[in-house]
């Protein structure tokens, strides 16, 4: 079953120059796991393609049931060199939620999630 991001977790985001930096907790800690597996670096740069010109990097927080990415050159040159709307990247994290991810159907009846 596909779920979207929004279903498990929250997030935050903000910026450090020219990479956008998003915190992603998960509002369960079953939820954690599934957000470890499913959410790669790889899945993140796919996710933001065409924002994120550079790599991005993945940091696992367990003792926190949290993930944090940077992703780096998608802030246009940063918040005094862009002209991007979000030259802070705080809506990058709203971006992420959006994100669909497979749960298998049986971990999704256990956990308690409905079709989208």
């Amino acid at each position: 079953m596909k779920v979207q991001l929004l279903k498990l977790a929250h997030a935050r985001s903000g910026d450090k120059g020219d990479t956008a930096n998003v915190g992603l907790v998960a509002l369960r800690e079953e939820f954690y796991p599934i957000l470890v597996r499913e959410v790669t670096a790889d899945r993140v740069k796919e996710h933001f393609k065409g924002i994120c010109h550079g790599a991005v990097e993945r940091f696992e927080l367990p003792n926190l049931g949290a993930l944090n990415f940077l992703l780096h050159e998608s802030l246009g040159g940063g918040g005094t060199l862009s002209l991007m709307t979000d030259a802070q990247g705080k809506t990058f994290s709203s971006a992420l939620l959006r994100m669909e991810i497979d749960v298998p159907d049986e971990d999704a009846a256990s956990l308690g999630l409905s079709q989208r």
